[in-house]
């Protein structure tokens, strides 16, 4: 039973951490494709570098998805 739980709780924290990811990808889609739609294909640090720039004008969503996360 202890090596039951000792593989079934990275995988759940593996899954919450990758599931706050899609929340916050979510709640910046649409900032990132209005402000920063040149650079989407540029990877996901130029992304979030352009949203910090454009800080001022992102959803209430997306701004505090970056807060978050220390951004």
């Amino acid at each position: 039973m202890t090596r039951f739980l000792f593989a079934v709780v990275p995988l759940v924290l593996l899954a919450s951490a990758a599931s706050a990811q899609q929340q916050g990808r979510d709640a910046c889609s649409r900032d990132a494709s209005r402000f920063c739609r040149a650079h989407l294909s540029e990877g996901d640090q130029v992304v979030l570098a352009c949203l910090k720039e454009h800080r001022s004008r992102l959803s209430k969503a997306c701004l505090q998805t970056l807060i978050d996360n220390g951004q």
